[in-house]
């Protein structure tokens, strides 16, 4: 058998039935031990121990969890498959790029903390100077103490989701992304623990999913050593999971392994969690947590297992209330960055059908596919991030919202919004919060930021019931909220139906200096009306083009310590990005400082905005942005050009054209994206055409850029759906 035969033979395997459902409480276990570990990481086990003895749930209360570099690893290197292949012939070096079309330069994302400290840092800094995946994370490259440090297996999980009952197969996946950045036992651990979670899917047996593990890294490698240790260890003494840290502690400690946080002694707190866990998914990432370490970390990755292998069953509510399925990330792409967990275990999953070569589910294909609504409701427990709001005057007492399968417009399952003790004439809403601020967090982990996921231009569908016994006299309708001027916008009003379900839609207009910070459904009860509100919300959906238009006069700096101000929706690869005298000033001392609002799904539009070149030969608008290495830019060069440039890793020249411009002045650029068609135009002059006909880039956000040490103001820019 052949090189190419082995490899299509190692992706042969079946797609259990309650696989959908195993991602999702997979996904679901790894966002919980983040969240779990995340404010005592790198604790040891004495502080811990003194500090909150015995831990049974959540140790800290949070608004909203923030960014985190175990959740943003998953995802956002996940893309490769779709950017790229999803097949097994995907490369190291492909996975590198991703890397690179993903995080943020130097900000958000990874721990920065420098070359040669941080194996994250120093990768993205090969990878970004043209030492290419494996070579990037390799010990011939960056020594044996950086490569084998945790990151390996903290970004692995979703390798293992995407594989299931094929250990072998999510190795193979997981060795090459563990390669971009980690080596030798660094890259083996990654491997394990995917390993480990294809596994998990076809048997609930520990010592089974650890051998998994062990099958597909080398038998004489530390981690192997560590690995059957602890298991003999645990065979041995099965009663006491604190002796057997002490155990690991002595024989795996940090004190024996190099760097800041070396693979090997968190691998051996997990094996060791799994095995005493006894089965139990909560008491499996309890022990986790207790015994220190890495602790976010750690426990994310038994929570992952322990999700898969117990299902959506096994995980207590107590663990999943508080998260309400929202996921917060920073990469570049800010509109990525608000996610809620069903969306992402459907992005997972999908992947996984794809694989496999198998077809996902009549019931599951349109969700998988993105072609049903955002907003469906059909994973049990899901509510999507949705929340309750109401007039102040209209005094209640308390709103939930829960998933239900007592009703459902499609589908089998539903949203259930209660207000107890409602009053007429009072609004009481339900919605979705499509943008967040700083006031929204706790804290500022890993830097997030975000553009909205919703503009003027688009249309909101929904459908909504409320039930027989509540009656008549409830009327609803959808409305979005702008946060800069704190004003809703409402869709028509809807007299309802007791008992049937009402399709109700909105078109936004056409608006100006609005930032889209919540959507949703307002129920509004008749005059006279007092008692318990019960209704049902489906098929939630954002449609169509954006139409809007912004004067940064009107946005606002948003600060969430000294050292992270964020411009109002829009994230940054790298630069200083502010605002000056009411207009966004981008500057950088040498390679494109790039700026980025909007969705990456956008397809066609015209993008306008005035530009004030201030020094420097290069001020750029971008189009059809895809990330830090994928885009188009068109704008001033020097020697007087207009040019239309291609990033593919870096830029490439696809047109020019003669065009004396001068600093200090306005010029009012407009680009039309149109299928593989890009028109630039300058003062209402058109000036450059051109048709990529080499794999065009045919979604994308927009931008600003300028290069080569140069500094430019842009005082507004509109987008316009085509």
């Amino acid at each position: 058998m052949n090189t190419l035969e082995q490899a299509k033979e190692s992706t042969k395997h079946t797609i259990p039935a309650d696989y959908i459902e195993k991602v999702y409480a997979g996904w679901l276990g790894k966002v919980i031990g983040v969240r779990h570990g995340g404010n005592i990481e790198q604790w040891s086990y004495d502080r811990i121990e003194r500090t909150f003895g015995e831990i049974t749930g959540y140790l800290h209360q949070f608004k909203n969890f923030a960014a985190d570099d175990d959740t943003n690893g998953p995802m956002f290197f996940l893309r490769a498959l779709e950017d790229y292949t999803h097949t097994g012939e995907i490369t190291a070096e492909q996975m590198g790029l991703t890397w690179l079309n993903y995080a943020p330069d130097g900000h958000g994302f990874y721990w920065w903390g420098g070359y040669g400290k941080s194996t994250e840092h120093t990768a993205y800094l090969n990878l970004k100077n043209g030492i290419m995946a494996p070579q990037s994370g390799s010990i011939e490259q960056n020594g044996k103490a950086v490569a084998e440090q945790i990151g390996g297996q903290i970004f692995i999980d979703v390798w293992g989701l995407i594989a299931p009952g094929n250990p072998r197969l999510a190795a193979e996946y997981a060795e090459k992304i563990a390669s971009v950045s980690h080596d030798g036992n660094g890259k083996y651990g990654g491997m394990f623990i995917a390993a480990c979670i294809a596994a998990a899917f076809n048997t609930k047996d520990m010592g089974n999913i650890l051998n998994a593990g062990l099958s597909v890294i080398p038998d004489d490698c530390e981690f192997t050593r560590m690995t059957k240790a602890v298991m003999e260890y645990h065979r041995e003494h099965p009663e006491n999971w604190r002796e057997a840290f002490f155990y690991v502690r002595d024989h795996f400690g940090y004190d024996l392994y190099p760097g800041e946080c070396h693979i090997i002694p968190n691998a051996a707190v997990i094996v060791l969690s799994l095995l005493y866990g006894e089965g139990d998914f909560s008491r499996a990432i309890n022990i986790c947590n207790m015994c220190g370490w890495d602790t976010d970390c750690n426990v994310a990755n038994v929570g992952t297992i322990m999700g898969v292998r117990n299902g959506l069953e096994g995980i207590e509510s107590s663990w999943r209330e508080p998260i309400n399925d929202f996921l917060c990330c920073s990469s570049v792409i800010g509109a990525l960055n608000i996610l809620d967990i069903p969306w992402c275990a459907s992005y997972i999953a999908n992947l996984g059908y794809k694989i496999a070569g198998e077809e996902a589910p009549g019931e599951w294909s349109s969700i998988l596919s993105g072609t049903a609504a955002r907003f469906h409701f059909e994973y049990a427990g899901s509510t999507h991030a949705f929340r309750t709001d109401s007039d102040e005057s209209g005094v209640h007492v308390t709103s939930t919202v829960t998933n239900t399968t007592d009703a459902a417009a499609t589908g089998s399952r539903s949203l259930k919004v209660f207000f107890d003790r409602v009053n007429g004439g009072y609004g009481y809403r339900v919605y979705h919060q499509t943008y967040y601020r700083p006031s929204d967090f706790n804290d500022s982990r890993y830097d997030p930021s975000f553009s909205p996921l919703l503009y003027p231009g688009q249309t909101i569908e929904a459908k909504v019931m409320v039930p027989d016994f509540v009656g008549l006299g409830i009327q609803a309708r959808l409305y979005v909220k702008d946060g800069n001027a704190g004003v809703r916008h409402y869709g028509d009003l809807v007299s309802l139906v007791p008992g049937e379900w009402t399709s109700i839609s909105y078109s936004i207009p056409y608006m100006e200096n609005v930032c889209l910070e919540q959507a949703g459904v307002e129920f509004i009860p008749s005059e006279g009306w007092s008692s318990n509100l019960v209704a049902y919300l489906d098929h939630f959906n954002f449609t169509g083009s954006p139409n809007y238009a912004v004067d940064f006069k009107h946005e606002r700096l948003e600060r969430w310590y000294g050292l992270h101000i964020e411009v109002s929706q829009c994230t940054y690869l790298r630069g200083l990005w502010t605002l000056e005298d009411g207009e966004l000033s981008g500057s950088y001392y040498g390679e494109t400082a790039e700026c980025y609002t909007g969705d990456i799904a956008w397809k066609d539009y015209i993008y306008e905005a005035v530009v004030h070149p201030l020094t420097g030969d290069h001020h750029q608008l971008l189009v059809r942005v895809q990330g830090g290495i994928r885009s188009y830019a068109v704008g001033f060069g020097s020697d007087n050009q207009l040019i239309l440039s291609k990033n593919t890793n870096g830029y490439q020249v696809l047109a020019s054209c003669p065009y004396e411009w001068t600093h200090g002045r306005d010029y009012h650029i407009s680009v039309q994206v149109q299928g593989a068609c890009i028109t630039a135009s300058v003062d209402g002059q058109e000036l450059l055409q051109f048709e990529d006909a080499d794999q065009p880039y045919l979604t994308g956000q927009v931008g600003f850029a300028n290069t080569g040490g140069s500094h430019t103001h842009y005082k507004k820019f509109s987008v316009k759906g085509i």
